[in-house]
């Protein structure tokens, strides 16, 4: 094998190793940010070693809510695994260092995850969640009226979750006395669809 050959199989290996720390699907924008802030790849590089893993199914790549997502695959794990000695130790050690913030960054903003699906033409369900160390601590599931309400929940969820998700909480947390106010959980997810529909500077 040559030098460059080499330093493609590293730069390959390199985008596993770092789909595998993060453990998660993630957008492409965010991999493309991780991978050029972590090591020596251009934008480039990055778009043809993609092509390659996805022609050799280590990753997938699918749309979601108007976003690239970049998944490592079962077959991406397995190669990983087999050809992990051959990541030279000082590049795993320097990425390593380098990923610590960024990846933080990535796996909180990560944590959060919300969808809309149609059901007719005029009905979609969304679905939010918040997901923290590999374990899902928050689901809900309501409908939306129209796709523009449906992607207004979804983008403000996104982007308001931790201000919105205690909300909730604290409401469930109630004593039994106060709970009672709230007669059924009709009434908390009409909560939930007014707060995650408000636009992001009204949310307090």
């Amino acid at each position: 094998m040559t030098k460059i050959d080499e330093k493609l199989a590293d730069s390959k290996l390199l985008i596993l190793y770092i789909l595998q720390k993060i453990n998660k699907p993630v957008s492409y924008k965010e991999l493309l940010e991780l991978v050029i802030s972590t090591a020596d790849m251009n934008y480039f590089d990055f778009q043809q070693f993609l092509i390659d893993l996805l022609e050799d199914k280590f990753i997938l790549k699918y749309v979601q809510d108007d976003k690239e997502i970049i998944e490592l695959t079962a077959d991406g794990k397995n190669a990983l695994d087999l050809t992990i000695d051959m990541l030279p130790g000082i590049l795993k050690l320097n990425v390593d260092k380098k990923f610590k913030e960024n990846f933080n960054k990535i796996k909180d903003e990560l944590s959060v995850f919300a969808e809309y699906t149609p059901i007719t033409e005029n009905d979609f369900s969304v679905k939010c969640k918040i997901v923290e160390n590999n374990a899902t601590i928050f689901n809900l599931e309501v409908n939306a009226g129209s796709k523009e309400n449906a992607k207004n929940i979804v983008n403000n969820w996104n982007k308001n979750a931790n201000q919105i998700y205690p909300e909730i909480l604290e409401i469930l947390s109630r004593n039994s006395r106060r709970r009672a106010k709230i007669k059924n959980i009709d009434c908390l997810c009409s909560l939930f669809i007014i707060y995650c529909t408000l636009l992001p500077s009204c949310i307090i």
